[in-house]
């Protein structure tokens, strides 16, 4: 059910990048086309739900969203990766204990 509604917003916006109007008569016409049960009730209320909003504002805006929010990813990387240098900086010196340790060994060992 609820998806049969993504369809007709899809159809809404698939008439409104090709250009066309956007009422009911042209939305039971896609609906047709493509093969949906056309439901009129549902294209009165999208039609009247979408006559008072501005889809290029609002498609500009859809747009933007994910980049300023990308944008904000690139200012936590550095911290990640002074993390990840902080933990090879311990890992280095691990391997150079067990190094010590093991040289140790061996010495005693004649290897």
């Amino acid at each position: 059910m609820a998806q049969e509604g993504k369809a007709y917003i899809h159809l809404a916006l698939a008439i409104y990048y090709a250009g066309g109007k956007i009422d009911e008569e042209t939305l039971k016409k896609a609906a047709e086309a493509i093969g949906m049960q056309v439901d009129e009730a549902k294209i009165k209320m999208l039609v009247a739900s979408l006559e008072e909003v501005n889809l290029e504002e609002v498609l500009k805006q859809a747009v933007a969203a994910p980049v300023a929010a990308a944008a904000a990813a690139p200012a936590a990387a550095p911290a990640a990766e002074e993390k990840a240098e902080e933990e090879k900086k311990e890992e280095e010196e691990e391997k150079k204990e067990e190094e010590v340790d093991l040289s140790g060994l061996s010495g005693m060992f004649g290897f």
